[in-house]
């Protein structure tokens, strides 16, 4: 997988999560602070798309991973 690849996965597990963890109506549900994670990550993707700095690519670059056109690569 490429870097934005993983992105989107995370991006995408963590605003799941974040939701289930802070919708009152989840059975999971912990507290609705967990909503504002929910609005970071949003938020970053958002930057993202005009940008193109992200701090997950920057930590998945260094571990190795295959970079695409989205992040700059090649």
């Amino acid at each position: 997988m490429t870097v934005e690849r993983y992105i989107r996965v995370f991006a995408g597990a963590f605003i799941v999560v974040s939701l289930v963890l802070g919708a009152p109506a989840s059975p999971l549900y912990v507290s609705s602070w967990f909503l504002w994670f929910t609005a970071f990550v949003g938020l970053n993707l958002f930057q993202f798309g005009f940008t193109n700095l992200c701090p997950m690519a920057t930590i998945l670059k260094k571990l190795g991973v295959r970079e695409s056109m989205a992040c700059g690569g090649n």
